[in-house]
């Protein structure tokens, strides 16, 4: 018997019984397309994880100031004054493995332009903070390191407050006012949407830290101290390095606490990134069960097809039929259930996988490999529950098959 009528003929015995094999495959078609749902979303949600593992900056090392202790009072972070300028020079020209730094001091500052105003939170920083914090601009261009030495009156807005201010008119070369201070607007900044907390990034002004230090602030210490290492894999390292040259600069003793903070924000998010992998490998697991299910279906449907058809085995055995013809047809049809389901099962997993990105805004990612791997799967689940069927029917003895009522 030639593949093309095996097929035919298994075909045409599922036909035979449309509902029956219509229950059958619908086991195999459910376990497919959570099995593909669950893939694509896991891979989805994995890349928001990874884009803002990505929006930290380039190998971010954060060194913020500490709090200190008076009288057995302790407050908390940026409540000391000992994190200088002079700190984050030492930083960059005696730590090989930091390549940049940028001095930081930031807070909160009503501005306004025209008859529009918002309360927005500001930063003080040089232009290689665009660098390690991976900002991006969308118009103009940002401040140089002579605006930082001149501590000139110039900012660059994020799309949040470009948004609240402007509007659809273009910000580039307007001036708008820190609280009393004329800024003009150099450049703005590409969204970046929430940070790992949940704030909004784009709803800030970054101007030099010069100009924040000396026209806004009125003091010469910073908050913090953003750094960037040479590579992913030696950011700790120059962490470690950082603080050991910033106690020694701060004249701290052993038995002193640090009077900063060594910052990680990416352990937080490589650690969601790896249970968002763990949890998306458990729920292929469970979806993976109706499979299985969907087996033990086929092999409940084709042992009642075998009982049904007795006397057809039979009489086929007797005008010649072999053991594996028998075998095969029956395996065949096992197969054919699992291919329907399995087909089937592809367009709703892909289908569901595009309206549940569409309802949590996700940019869903379609895993050829799990939609290959699913196929494969459902195609050894018919072959594997089909079987023990197959080899039944092989085996009846025809002189019984033919006396069967």
């Amino acid at each position: 018997m030639s593949y093309a009528t095996l097929l035919g003929s298994a075909l045409w015995a599922l036909l035979a019984n449309k509902l029956r094999s219509l229950l059958t495959v619908l086991g195999i078609t459910i376990g497919i397309a959570a099995v593909i749902c669950v893939v694509a979303i896991g891979r989805a949600g994995q890349a928001q994880v990874e884009r803002q593992l990505n929006n930290l900056g380039d190998n971010f090392v954060w060194i913020e100031a500490g709090g200190r202790a008076v009288n057995g009072v302790r407050t908390g972070t940026h409540g000391t004054k000992t994190l200088l300028l002079s700190d984050a020079v030492a930083i960059k020209d005696q730590i090989p493995l930091i390549k940049s730094v940028s001095p930081n001091v930031d807070g909160s500052i009503q501005i306004i332009y025209a008859n529009q105003n918002w309360y927005t939170g500001y930063r003080g920083v040089s232009p290689e903070y665009f660098d390690i914090k991976r900002w991006f601009v969308d118009q103009g261009a940002v401040f140089s390191q002579d605006d930082v030495d001149r501590a000139a009156n110039v900012c660059v807005i994020g799309r949040t407050v470009r948004d609240q201010l402007f509007g659809m008119d273009d910000p580039i070369g307007t001036v708008i006012r820190l609280r009393d201070l004329p800024c003009k607007v150099v450049a703005t900044l590409q969204p970046k949407g929430l940070s790992v907390s949940g704030q909004d990034q784009d709803d800030t002004v970054l101007l030099p830290y010069t100009t924040a230090m000396k026209k806004i602030k009125g003091n010469n210490w910073l908050d913090d101290i953003l750094c960037s290492a040479v590579a992913p894999d030696v950011v700790k390292l120059a962490g470690q390095q950082a603080a050991a040259l910033l106690r020694d600069r701060h004249h701290l003793r052993p038995e002193e606490d640090d009077d900063f903070n060594i910052r990680n924000p990416e352990d937080i998010i490589k650690a969601q990134l790896e249970a968002s992998r763990t949890l998306t490998i458990l729920l292929v697991a469970i979806a993976s069960i109706s499979l299985v299910v969907g087996g033990i279906g086929i092999m409940n449907v084709m042992l009642v097809s075998v009982t049904e058809r007795t006397r057809e085995i039979g009489l086929r055995v007797a005008v010649g039929a072999r053991q594996q013809a028998i075998r095969l047809q029956f395996l065949g049809e096992s197969v054919m259930l699992s291919l329907v389901g399995g087909a089937a099962g592809v367009l709703v997993g892909v289908t569901g996988s595009f309206f549940v990105g569409r309802a949590l805004s996700w940019p869903i990612q379609m895993s050829l490999e799990a939609v290959a791997i699913a196929v494969a799967f459902s195609i050894a689940v018919g072959v594997f529950f089909g079987y023990y069927p197959a080899r039944k029917a092989s085996l009846l003895d025809p002189v019984e098959a033919l006396r069967y009522e």
